[in-house]
């Protein structure tokens, strides 16, 4: 890695300041022959937190949320978000102590191969880099069609090159340009996301043109305008139970945060004191846009809606199948949805500008641990690897699909296709982090010493094997696999409609599993070629070689304040 520090001073005179391979030593040979990092810390605390917000927030929590809400209803769908969000708190936990420590390129991706087995590393590199780059398209499919609210003259793929052209514009020049065009577009999702929960509560009091102060109207069983449990496929309660798990479902794709923090770890300017701060902004995010947000949408307007059901069903364009919108049309509301879908259309461009820097940075991670062509490893003077980012925009070509498709069709065949690699990613993670822990304990380090223990963990994904000081805890040791079973269950259970008689579509199929089958070829493949071994605990540097760059580096830096 190489560390940058620039400063300013009153004659322009910049000060620079790396760390070589030579200023540290590795007791590992292999280590020394390494490939070097050679992307720069530029990413600043405010770039960090509003990455975590930006690759969340988008139109799944502001348009297709809606259609959770008219298979489950109010309450499953405010229930499932709310479950959901407990596993993501505790993969949240997970890496906020493993990547603060060890804050390197395409983090989660080389802990998998340093603390599992080197063919893992490769599948979860290969299965996280598909996942962010076919996002990249789903993104520019979601912005024409919220281009369309408004009209549908633009040429569409005049839409689509002006997209490829701005990504690239964005991350080919230097990392600090994509921190601050990222902090920008996600602060207004932010804005939009609390704006619309304010919205909510000024007019469920009757604080609209209407004076109609309709409350939890919705929620009423006896209401024939809603009921906070719907029936989904089935009746009485095993539909009612399909509809949460289709709401479960759909909180599964949604929600989302700590892996893009995460993914930043190689380019944050002060990564022990900033991370930690930016992994725990994420279950503030997670409380406040993903749990109240999908109660909001059940307030304001009732799960049988029969605008809101049309305009999924017609894949009304833009945020016009919103909730929110219909509700603003309800309530008699002008100018709103115009603002919502302006909004909106920033929110699609900022989540698919993350896209481009999670995809790209997470092939440089395969390239330094060797799984992919060295030319990769290429980095222009602004630490930009250059090539990586062309392979990330490669895939972005696949948005030209809707010219001669259904554009809501696209759209779900790329959910189907990269639900199932987050949720596998997700595992991937957790399970990891019990290699960590096994790790740590072998090698008889303390949690206590390193630079961020995260808190709630027995809970998150391992108990210790010694509960003498925590006896409390003892009851709950089978929490220790919380967060690996319920993330690698649920990649399983996406596309499950399939296989109910009548319910069969072979594109939802093939999208659905595609990378659960995918997944473990990709394992056998490494692990067959290569004849890789599965990692010995007692052995594991926790990448002393990189630890030792960073505290290098801090050390100036507290020394050299910028």
């Amino acid at each position: 890695m190489s560390v940058e520090v620039v400063k300013d001073d009153v004659v322009g005179e910049k000060h620079l300041f790396k760390i070589s391979e030579e200023d540290v030593t590795d007791d590992s040979a292999s280590r020394s022959s390494q490939p070097h990092d050679q992307t720069h810390r530029k990413l600043k605390n405010r770039h960090i937190q509003l990455i975590g917000i930006g690759g969340t927030i988008g139109t799944a929590l502001f348009v297709q949320i809606g259609s959770g809400l008219t298979k489950g209803g109010p309450a499953s769908l405010f229930l499932a978000f709310t479950f959901w969000c407990t596993f993501i708190v505790a993969i949240n936990n997970c890496l906020s102590e493993m990547v603060t420590w060890m804050p390197i390129s395409a983090p989660f991706v080389r802990f998998a191969d340093h603390f599992v087995d080197p063919a893992l590393g490769f599948c979860a590199g290969i299965n996280f880099f598909v996942f962010q780059a076919i996002l990249i398209p789903f993104e520019i499919v979601a912005f024409n069609i919220i281009l369309h609210f408004w009209t549908d003259k633009i040429p569409l793929p005049a839409v689509i090159v002006f997209m490829i052209v701005s990504y690239i514009l964005l991350n080919v020049f230097t990392v600090r340009y994509y921190g601050e065009s990222e902090f920008w577009l996600a602060l207004g999702k932010a804005v939009l996301a609390t704006g619309l929960i304010i919205f909510t509560f000024v007019t469920m009091v009757g604080g609209n043109p209407l004076r109609d102060a309709y409350g939890f109207r919705f929620w009423k069983p006896s209401n024939v305008e809603g009921a906070p449990f719907a029936e989904y496929i089935k009746e009485g309660n095993l539909g009612r139970f399909l509809g949460f798990l289709a709401c479960l479902i759909q909180a599964s794709f949604t929600i989302a945060g700590p892996d893009y923090v995460a993914v930043t770890a190689g380019e944050a300017e002060k990564p022990r004191s900033i991370l930690p701060k930016a992994f725990k902004g994420v279950l503030y995010r997670l409380t406040t846009f993903f749990v109240l947000g999908s109660l909001c949408i059940g307030i304001v307007v009732p799960y049988n809606d029969a605008d809101l059901l049309t305009a999924l069903s017609d894949a009304r364009p833009g945020a016009g199948a919103s909730p929110y919108v219909i509700a603003m049309q309800r309530l008699k509301i002008p100018v709103l949805p115009h603002i919502v879908n302006a909004v909106l259309l920033t929110a699609v461009f900022s989540a698919g500008n993350g896209y481009v820097f999670c995809a790209s940075r997470t092939l440089f991670g395969l390239a330094l641990e060797g799984k992919m062509p060295r030319f990769l490893l290429y980095c222009t003077p602004a630490g930009i690897p250059i090539y990586c980012v062309g392979a990330a925009m490669s895939i972005s070509l696949l948005a030209f699909l809707q010219v001669s498709n259904n554009s809501a069709v696209v759209l779900q065949w790329f959910v189907n296709l990269v639900t199932a690699s987050q949720l596998l990613n997700y595992a991937i993670i957790a399970f990891t982090y019990l290699r960590f822990y096994k790790a740590l304990q072998i090698q008889g380090i303390n949690r206590s010493t390193l630079p961020h223990k995260s808190w709630w963990q027995p809970f998150s994904a391992y108990v210790a094997d010694d509960l003498t000081d925590m006896p409390s805890l003892t009851p709950y040791r089978h929490f220790r696999w919380y967060a690996l079973i319920g993330t690698f269950t649920m990649a399983f259970v996406g596309g499950y409609t399939v296989f109910l008689p009548g319910w069969w579509d072979t594109p939802s199929f093939f999208f659905s599993y595609t990378m659960i089958v995918v997944c473990p070829l990709l394992f056998l493949y490494w692990k067959l070629r290569h004849r890789s071994q599965w990692v010995d605990l007692s052995k594991v540097t926790f990448f002393r070689h990189d630890r030792e760059q960073v505290d290098k580096y801090e050390q100036y830096i507290s020394q050299n304040p910028l």
